[in-house]
């Protein structure tokens, strides 16, 4: 009985530990020596699940033979991991015995994280403008009722903090929509060339007014990628626009095209957009953070030109969407380059 046992835990595809009489491991699966250990057979159970929360929930079990849950935490491969624990009674020849199945819910409480994240950064993103609002709608109906210029002054002043939250909804839909169709791969033919040369075009006042040079590197004759064009429009235009925006006076932004060509990283053929500045750069510790959401290299300079902190996230999704992907480099005192790899064919 105890190799029949040994084998039924074997063939549970999640850790598992058995627990017979003694409160001696009996038996234990390769899932289970990958997370807690070899050699666990034959040993108390305190010496081998050392948390006082799981120690409980086998005590209790064996003590009524109720079922119980709790929660085990590990770590594997340097990262935290959480695993809901299930203690069932079960019957086996020598005596009573409880078996341990650990299911793990990293993810889930990763997820869990994130949406708390979310909203605690949704929520402070919107409170600083909402204050200053208030703030200035309180001093106008108050102390500077009468003054004209304090007025101009602040109205000024809240007309920006509004066109802040309004951008930052906005940003809030557009990813929401971006997400809700990440899993549909768009079809339609859209010409590259005439969509940079598009948003060049659109974004020449910026650039002029900035005192950055916009540098097209790509022919003029049509190259088709499957793509949302409305989508593909906003990747282009947010990567141009925060050159232009974070380059400084004087910088260069290149925008250039390649291809078609094999893509290692796509293992197809495909294009590559890249948009290029000789800006002051930043440090590349940076980079594995910048596609999440409402991070920032600099807040202070950020939320000064206008930023949400959600441009990069929603760049990532739709290039997702695409099947394709984005390459960042930058260097301080160098520049940065964000490269958008896209495959040829849908």
């Amino acid at each position: 009985m105890r190799a029949e046992a040994g084998d039924l835990v074997a063939a549970i595809p999640l850790p598992a530990v058995l627990i017979q009489w003694d409160e001696r491991i009996a038996a234990t699966n390769i899932e289970a020596a990958t997370l807690l250990g070899d050699g666990l057979a034959g040993r108390h159970f305190i010496t081998a699940l050392r948390q006082p929360a799981l120690l409980d929930a086998i005590e209790g079990t064996f003590r009524d033979s109720a079922p119980r849950r709790t929660r085990y935490h590990a770590t594997e491969d340097r990262q935290n991991a959480s695993f809901d624990v299930s203690c069932r009674a079960v019957k086996l020849e020598s005596g009573a015995g409880v078996l341990l199945c650990f299911q793990d819910v990293t993810h889930l409480e990763q997820a869990g994280q994130m949406r708390r994240d979310f909203v605690a950064n949704v929520s402070h993103e919107l409170r600083t403008p909402l204050t200053a609002l208030l703030g200035f709608i309180e001093t106008l109906q108050g102390p500077a009722r009468e003054d004209a210029g304090a007025r101009d002054r602040f109205l000024t002043i809240m007309q920006t903090e509004a066109t802040r939250m309004e951008r930052l909804v906005g940003d809030l839909l557009s990813l929401s929509r971006v997400e809700a169709e990440e899993r549909v791969r768009p079809t339609e033919p859209v010409d590259l060339p005439g969509l940079l040369r598009s948003v060049l075009n659109g974004l020449a006042p910026l650039a002029a007014e900035a005192g950055v040079t916009l540098r097209p590197e790509f022919p003029e004759t049509r190259l088709e990628v499957p793509a949302d064009p409305d989508q593909l429009r906003q990747v282009v235009m947010n990567l141009v626009e925060n050159a232009v925006k974070y380059s400084g006076r004087g910088a260069s932004v290149t925008v250039r095209l390649s291809g078609p060509g094999y893509q290692p990283r796509l293992r197809v053929e495909g294009v590559e957009i890249a948009v290029t500045d000789t800006g002051p750069g930043f440090d590349p510790m940076h980079i594995p953070r910048l596609t999440e959401r409402f991070y920032r290299v600099d807040n202070h300079r950020s939320r000064e030109m206008g930023g949400t902190g959600l441009g990069l996230a929603i760049v990532k999704h739709i290039v997702n969407r695409h099947r394709g992907r984005l390459r960042i480099e930058s260097e301080p005192g160098r520049g940065s380059s964000f490269c958008v790899i896209l495959p040829l064919r849908a």
